[in-house]
């Protein structure tokens, strides 16, 4: 099928039938958009400017800004498809539960509210959010813990993003910048859509971790804060609604991204109500303690089994070697992680992480 014809000579159209008219365009070509970046974005807002600033330097596309290209260059990704199979608080999810994939495209939606609000730039904002978490490992923050003591100056998953994992993309310093920095632990990002980003990730996670602890039985949605109850209310789209409308409102005021200090203190409060009540209950603390060991097992294989451990070469040092077990490790799913155990180091299966939906015995 090659679509349909007869309107005018040398046109095929998806659909038969009327269609409606553009009338006279005005073709908004890279340079003509960056150009109306100035009329249109706040006077600190980052700019996107030919091919941008690169590790290894490009040419400038003739239709897309830098940092569009920076978000294809994301979306189109091995890494971020993999998020599709990594945890985000809960391993081997039932359909309705996130994974660090939804995770990413619902950070991505409040950084870009928040930027359109404020005149930043959107689509260096997306970007950001879109590649954020590409450094984790399988099975959420347990992989850190796990990574953590083989890697000179400890695993983060922000940095190896950045500087790991998304190297390959050579990806504008504006962008690394912001997935380097996104975590609250970390240096400032240099761009207010950086800023963005690590606002809209900590106000996701926390409203979407509740939620999803909620529908699993976990915690009762009740015995919330009353601060929180208060000010937010128990329901995700109004939490979104008033932590997003804080941060316009008082960036706008503040000229600084920002939060007000009671909206920071609700989130806070969430944010400490989620650790006690998910992250450290007890099933979470013994299912982190199965990663750990299940992860650090498969490096050592790794490490030890060269041949087993994709581009390795027999000319690297042991410390290439355990770098490349590492990222190698880190880059898996939970499934992926778990099958190789099985594979390769005959891996119990009463010892391997519990989810909702997973195909050896709970």
């Amino acid at each position: 099928m090659d679509g349909h014809g007869g309107q005018r000579p040398g046109l095929r159209r998806a659909h038969a039938g009327e269609t409606v008219a553009l009338g006279p365009l005005r073709v908004l070509d890279r340079e003509t958009r960056e150009a109306l970046e100035d009329e249109r974005l706040a006077p600190g807002a980052t700019r996107a400017r030919g091919a941008g600033e690169r590790p290894r330097p490009e040419e400038p596309d003739p239709w897309r800004t830098c940092f569009e290209r920076d978000r294809d260059r994301i979306l189109h990704s091995p890494a971020f498809r993999r998020l599709a199979g990594k945890t985000q608080v809960f391993v081997f999810p039932d359909d309705h539960q996130r994974t660090r994939l939804t995770h990413a495209l619902e950070v991505a939606q409040v950084a870009r509210a928040i930027a359109a609000a404020l005149g930043l730039h959107e689509t260096l904002a997306e970007a950001i959010a879109l590649g954020h978490d590409c450094g984790h490992g399988p099975f959420g923050h347990a992989s850190e813990d796990a990574l953590d003591p083989l890697v000179p100056g400890g695993f983060d998953h922000a940095p190896w993003g950045a500087d790991v994992t998304l190297a390959p993309l050579n990806l504008t310093r504006e962008v690394s910048d912001g997935i380097r920095n996104h975590s609250w632990s970390r240096p400032a990002p240099r761009t207010p859509e950086g800023e963005v980003c690590a606002l809209a990730d900590r106000i996701a996670y926390t409203t979407h971790d509740a939620e999803d602890a909620s529908r699993a039985g976990v915690v009762d949605l009740a015995d919330l804060p009353g601060l929180v109850v208060e000010r937010v209310g128990r329901r995700r789209s109004t939490q979104l609604a008033r932590f997003v409308e804080d941060v316009v409102r008082t960036s706008q005021e503040a000229g600084v991204v920002g939060m007000s200090e009671p909206m920071a203190e609700t989130l806070g409060a969430l944010r400490a109500w989620n650790y006690e009540r998910i992250y450290l209950r007890p099933d979470s603390l013994a299912q982190a303690r199965a990663v750990e060991g299940l992860l650090r097992a498969l490096v050592e294989h790794y490490v030890g089994h060269p041949e087993d451990l994709p581009g390795a070469e027999t000319d690297d040092t042991d410390e290439e070697r355990l770098r490349r077990a590492v990222s190698y490790v880190a880059g898996m799913t939970d499934r992926f992680a778990c099958a190789q155990a099985v594979r390769l180091l005959e891996w119990p299966l009463d010892r391997l992480p519990k989810g909702f939906d997973t195909p050896w015995p709970r």
